[in-house]
């Protein structure tokens, strides 16, 4: 079974429950891949439906920083709530120890030694880690390695 038709079945069951916040969630996931599917003209599988995930929790992850700037408790806990669906769908996070190994792994692949070698490193490392760490901490670290 697909992701997308994991997600689909998912819908049906929360409607099935009358589970209505866990329903307009995962109705807001077909929409946002749908929208993609109809922009780009093709069926998206599993790594295409994944980075549509992805960025869905980056959104809800700046929302929620936002919100708690603005003292938006209610909008906090909301956001919270969508994030803790959106992720339910997304593969295991990767551990420290497990990144930096991988980390590691990519610059001796690559011999790089100095930051004008970032590029080579993320390339690999974003290969083996795609949504399963957060690119954006993933580069920093890289970049401190290599310093």
């Amino acid at each position: 079974m697909t992701l997308k038709e994991r997600i689909t079945e998912d819908m049906k069951s929360a409607m099935r429950a009358g589970e209505k916040d866990r329903l307009a969630v995962v109705r807001l996931i077909l929409a946002a891949i749908k929208q993609r599917e109809v922009d780009e003209r093709i069926t998206l599988d599993d790594a295409q439906v994944l980075a549509v995930l992805e960025k869905m929790a980056k959104q809800r992850k700046e929302s929620i920083t936002q919100f708690e700037a603005g003292g938006r408790a209610d909008l906090v806990a909301k956001e919270n709530a969508e994030l803790g669906i959106v992720q339910s769908y997304l593969p295991a996070q990767l551990s420290e120890s497990e990144l930096d190994a991988l980390i590691a792994e990519a610059i001796a692949a690559t011999g790089a030694t100095t930051i004008k070698d970032m590029g080579k490193v993320m390339g690999i490392v974003k290969g083996k880690a795609a949504g399963r760490a957060d690119m954006a901490a993933v580069g920093a670290r890289i970049k401190q390695k290599l310093s």
